[in-house]
Protein backbone atom coordinates (compact mmCIF):
# COMPACT_ATOMS: atom_id res chain seq x y z
CA UNK A 1 0.00 0.00 0.00
CA UNK A 2 1.22 3.48 -0.87
CA UNK A 3 -0.03 6.44 1.14
CA UNK A 4 0.38 9.79 -0.57
CA UNK A 5 -0.25 13.22 0.91
CA UNK A 6 -1.63 15.71 -1.62
CA UNK A 7 -1.58 19.27 -0.43
CA UNK A 8 -1.98 22.83 -1.64
CA UNK A 9 -3.47 26.04 -0.34
CA UNK A 10 -7.18 26.64 -0.97
CA UNK A 11 -7.61 27.74 -4.57
CA UNK A 12 -4.47 26.04 -5.88
CA UNK A 13 -6.63 23.51 -7.73
CA UNK A 14 -5.28 20.41 -6.01
CA UNK A 15 -8.60 18.55 -5.95
CA UNK A 16 -9.34 19.43 -9.59
CA UNK A 17 -5.86 18.33 -10.71
CA UNK A 18 -6.24 15.14 -8.69
CA UNK A 19 -9.59 14.31 -10.31
CA UNK A 20 -8.07 14.53 -13.80
CA UNK A 21 -4.96 12.60 -12.72
CA UNK A 22 -7.08 9.78 -11.27
CA UNK A 23 -8.92 9.52 -14.62
CA UNK A 24 -5.57 9.11 -16.41
CA UNK A 25 -4.41 6.50 -13.89
CA UNK A 26 -7.64 4.54 -14.24
CA UNK A 27 -6.94 4.25 -17.98
CA UNK A 28 -3.57 2.70 -17.04
CA UNK A 29 -5.13 0.28 -14.57
CA UNK A 30 -3.73 2.09 -11.52
CA UNK A 31 -6.16 2.90 -8.73
CA UNK A 32 -6.03 4.99 -5.60
CA UNK A 33 -8.52 5.50 -2.82
CA UNK A 34 -9.11 9.16 -2.00
CA UNK A 35 -9.94 10.71 1.36
CA UNK A 36 -10.28 14.43 2.12
CA UNK A 37 -8.73 15.00 5.54
CA UNK A 38 -10.66 18.22 6.16
CA UNK A 39 -13.96 16.43 5.58
CA UNK A 40 -13.06 13.78 8.14
CA UNK A 41 -12.03 16.53 10.58
CA UNK A 42 -15.26 18.43 9.97
CA UNK A 43 -17.41 15.34 10.48
CA UNK A 44 -15.70 14.67 13.82
CA UNK A 45 -15.94 18.31 14.98
CA UNK A 46 -19.59 18.52 13.95
CA UNK A 47 -20.40 15.31 15.87
CA UNK A 48 -18.82 16.93 18.95
CA UNK A 49 -20.85 20.12 18.43
CA UNK A 50 -17.74 22.25 17.90
CA UNK A 51 -18.59 23.68 14.45
CA UNK A 52 -21.51 23.91 12.06
CA UNK A 53 -19.52 24.48 8.86
CA UNK A 54 -16.12 23.37 7.63
CA UNK A 55 -14.57 26.83 7.41
CA UNK A 56 -15.18 27.33 11.16
CA UNK A 57 -12.48 24.72 11.91
CA UNK A 58 -9.78 27.38 11.33
CA UNK A 59 -11.18 29.58 14.09
CA UNK A 60 -11.01 26.90 16.80
CA UNK A 61 -8.18 27.16 19.34
CA UNK A 62 -4.96 25.54 18.05
CA UNK A 63 -5.05 22.83 20.74
CA UNK A 64 -8.60 21.88 19.74
CA UNK A 65 -7.55 21.80 16.08
CA UNK A 66 -4.68 19.43 16.96
CA UNK A 67 -7.06 17.13 18.85
CA UNK A 68 -9.40 17.04 15.86
CA UNK A 69 -6.46 16.38 13.51
CA UNK A 70 -5.42 13.38 15.59
CA UNK A 71 -8.98 12.03 15.79
CA UNK A 72 -9.26 12.35 12.00
CA UNK A 73 -5.96 10.49 11.54
CA UNK A 74 -7.29 7.69 13.75
CA UNK A 75 -10.44 7.50 11.62
CA UNK A 76 -8.48 7.46 8.38
CA UNK A 77 -6.19 4.77 9.79
CA UNK A 78 -9.16 2.65 10.86
CA UNK A 79 -10.92 2.85 7.49
CA UNK A 80 -9.23 -0.38 6.57
CA UNK A 81 -8.24 0.90 3.16
CA UNK A 82 -6.16 -1.62 1.29
CA UNK A 83 -4.13 -0.56 -1.69
CA UNK A 84 -3.05 2.94 -2.58
CA UNK A 85 -4.57 5.95 -0.86
CA UNK A 86 -4.33 9.68 -1.41
CA UNK A 87 -4.94 11.92 1.58
CA UNK A 88 -6.07 15.31 0.26
CA UNK A 89 -5.17 17.85 2.93
CA UNK A 90 -3.40 21.09 3.85
CA UNK A 91 0.27 21.27 4.70
CA UNK A 92 -0.25 24.25 6.97
CA UNK A 93 -3.39 25.85 8.36
CA UNK A 94 -3.58 29.61 8.71
CA UNK A 95 -5.24 30.54 11.98
CA UNK A 96 -5.75 33.92 13.69
CA UNK A 97 -2.66 33.10 15.80
CA UNK A 98 -0.40 32.04 12.92
CA UNK A 99 0.22 28.91 10.89
CA UNK A 100 -0.08 25.48 12.48
CA UNK A 101 1.12 22.20 10.99
CA UNK A 102 -1.54 20.43 8.95
CA UNK A 103 0.30 17.16 9.54
CA UNK A 104 1.75 17.01 13.05
CA UNK A 105 4.11 14.15 13.90
CA UNK A 106 1.37 11.96 15.42
CA UNK A 107 -0.70 12.30 12.23
CA UNK A 108 2.27 11.47 10.00
CA UNK A 109 3.03 8.40 12.10
CA UNK A 110 -0.49 7.09 11.54
CA UNK A 111 -0.65 7.80 7.79
CA UNK A 112 2.99 6.94 6.98
CA UNK A 113 3.15 8.64 3.58
CA UNK A 114 5.81 7.62 1.09
CA UNK A 115 5.19 10.74 -1.01
CA UNK A 116 4.16 14.32 -0.29
CA UNK A 117 2.92 16.26 -3.31
CA UNK A 118 2.30 20.01 -3.28
CA UNK A 119 0.08 21.56 -5.93
CA UNK A 120 0.95 25.22 -6.41
CA UNK A 121 -0.25 28.02 -8.66
CA UNK A 122 0.31 31.71 -9.14
CA UNK A 123 -1.15 33.70 -6.21
CA UNK A 124 -3.06 36.01 -8.58
CA UNK A 125 -4.79 32.94 -10.06
CA UNK A 126 -5.68 31.75 -6.56
CA UNK A 127 -7.26 35.12 -5.77
CA UNK A 128 -9.32 34.94 -8.97
CA UNK A 129 -10.47 31.38 -8.19
CA UNK A 130 -11.41 32.26 -4.62
CA UNK A 131 -13.32 35.32 -5.76
CA UNK A 132 -15.41 33.14 -8.05
CA UNK A 133 -16.09 30.50 -5.38
CA UNK A 134 -19.05 31.63 -3.30
CA UNK A 135 -19.51 28.22 -1.67
CA UNK A 136 -16.82 28.88 0.96
CA UNK A 137 -16.10 31.62 3.52
CA UNK A 138 -12.45 32.35 2.90
CA UNK A 139 -10.29 34.97 4.56
CA UNK A 140 -9.19 37.79 2.26
CA UNK A 141 -5.50 37.38 1.44
CA UNK A 142 -3.11 39.32 -0.77
CA UNK A 143 -0.79 37.82 -3.37
CA UNK A 144 2.07 38.33 -0.87
CA UNK A 145 0.11 36.45 1.83
CA UNK A 146 -0.48 33.55 -0.57
CA UNK A 147 3.17 33.48 -1.67
CA UNK A 148 4.21 33.26 1.98
CA UNK A 149 1.72 30.45 2.59
CA UNK A 150 3.04 28.44 -0.39
CA UNK A 151 6.62 29.03 0.75
CA UNK A 152 5.78 27.83 4.26
CA UNK A 153 4.10 24.75 2.76
CA UNK A 154 7.35 23.82 1.01
CA UNK A 155 9.29 24.20 4.25
CA UNK A 156 6.77 22.21 6.26
CA UNK A 157 6.61 19.49 3.57
CA UNK A 158 10.39 19.08 3.75
CA UNK A 159 10.21 18.77 7.54
CA UNK A 160 7.40 16.20 7.28
CA UNK A 161 9.38 14.23 4.70
CA UNK A 162 12.38 14.09 7.02
CA UNK A 163 10.24 12.61 9.79
CA UNK A 164 8.85 9.74 7.72
CA UNK A 165 11.36 9.28 4.90
CA UNK A 166 8.96 10.50 2.20
CA UNK A 167 9.86 12.23 -1.04
CA UNK A 168 8.47 15.66 -1.95
CA UNK A 169 7.24 16.77 -5.37
CA UNK A 170 5.84 20.12 -6.49
CA UNK A 171 3.28 20.11 -9.31
CA UNK A 172 2.58 23.51 -10.86
CA UNK A 173 -1.05 24.11 -11.85
CA UNK A 174 -0.79 27.00 -14.30
CA UNK A 175 -3.85 28.78 -15.67
CA UNK A 176 -5.12 26.93 -18.75
CA UNK A 177 -2.67 24.04 -18.19
CA UNK A 178 -4.83 21.66 -16.14
CA UNK A 179 -4.13 18.71 -18.45
CA UNK A 180 -0.39 19.29 -18.12
CA UNK A 181 -0.57 19.39 -14.31
CA UNK A 182 -2.80 16.29 -14.23
CA UNK A 183 -0.37 14.36 -16.45
CA UNK A 184 2.53 15.33 -14.18
CA UNK A 185 0.61 14.29 -11.07
CA UNK A 186 -0.45 11.01 -12.71
CA UNK A 187 3.19 10.23 -13.54
CA UNK A 188 4.26 10.80 -9.94
CA UNK A 189 1.38 8.69 -8.59
CA UNK A 190 2.03 5.90 -11.12
CA UNK A 191 5.67 5.81 -10.04
CA UNK A 192 4.70 5.78 -6.34
CA UNK A 193 2.12 2.96 -6.59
Amino acid sequence: MAAVILTGIPGSGKTTVLGKALELLKERGVSYGHVVYGTVMFEFAKEKGLVSDRDALRSLPPETQREIQLAAAERIGSMGVSGNIIVDTHCTVKTPKGFIPGLPKAVLERIKPSQIILVETDPKEIIARRTGDTSRKRDAESAADLSLHQSLNRSFAAAYALQVGASVTVVLNRQGKLSEAARELAEVLDWTS
